[in-house]
């Protein structure tokens, strides 16, 4: 489990509520159901509208990932292409056939496959890129369905205050209403900016850092199969393969 996904999660909204009971308050004012059926049943409404239901779904599955995200052992994938590597040397490319099935990842297979049965070069890093494209758009369309929450979320908020302003309006005469209905309006604009900026937006770019490290995974794969069929040595291929994780770790150093 990634518990910093977690620390933060929790960090944001410790605070606000650490702040609220400063100032006197009490986490029973935040509570207002009228006003998160408006924002949070409005924007769940707008999002269902908006994407489809595959989408949608796998928005909700990939959840997980920003709490356990998926592995990459990159030097366990080092490894296995390595040993790829100095089979085809030793046994020939033709020898990967029956190798490509044992592959601890699905691009990997289709990859080795695609070299033992003496695919073009071109080709192969055509069909291994195409899925890796479809992959990452499958990621992208996850976490837009995130963010276009803490999008949708702060204009259903505005939505809330206006009504619960409109209530208020129309019960001037009675000073008993008064109180619930500012109440709904001021709560339901909190509730649309709180979801969106310290749950919903933060969600979608977690999980699109997260898929950073897979799809960096992919790349050497895709890196690791064509070096393969152009024959060149195990050693040469591992110093290639090494050479991605030294460019990411000074990116996350500039980061």
């Amino acid at each position: 489990m990634d518990i910093f996904a977690v620390i933060g999660m929790f960090l944001g909204i410790g605070f606000i509520l650490t702040g609220q009971a400063m100032e006197g308050g009490n986490l029973g004012q935040l509570l207002q159901i009228t006003a998160a059926f408006i924002v949070l049943g409005g924007t769940t409404g707008a999002i269902v509208l908006s994407f489809p239901m595959d989408t949608l779904m796998s928005a909700i599955k990939m959840l997980k990932d920003v709490f356990m995200p998926p592995k990459a052992d990159f030097e366990a994938l080092i490894t296995e292409i390595g040993g790829f590597a100095t089979k085809a040397r030793k046994e020939g490319i033709i020898a990967l056939e029956k190798e490509a099935n044992n592959a601890s990842d699905p691009l990997l297979t289709l990859g080795l496959g695609a070299v033992a049965d003496g695919s073009d070069p071109t080709l192969v890093r055509e069909m291994m890129e195409n899925q890796i494209s479809q992959q990452e758009a499958h990621v992208h369309n996850a976490a837009k369905v995130y963010e276009s929450f803490g999008g949708y979320s702060p204009t259903l908020g505005i939505i809330g205050a206006v009504m619960g302003l409109i209530q208020v309006m129309q019960n001037l005469s009675d000073p008993s209403k008064l109180g619930a209905g500012i109440a709904v309006a001021f709560v339901a604009t909190i509730y649309g900016l709180f979801a969106a900026n310290l749950v919903m937006i933060p969600l979608g770019t977690r999980i699109k850092f997260v898929y950073q490290k897979v799809f960096l995974y992919k790349e050497m794969i895709l890196e690791g199969v064509l070096s393969i069929q152009a024959g060149e040595s195990p050693v040469l291929i591992e110093r290639k393969l090494r050479s991605f994780l030294l460019t990411e770790v000074n990116k996350e150093e500039k980061g």
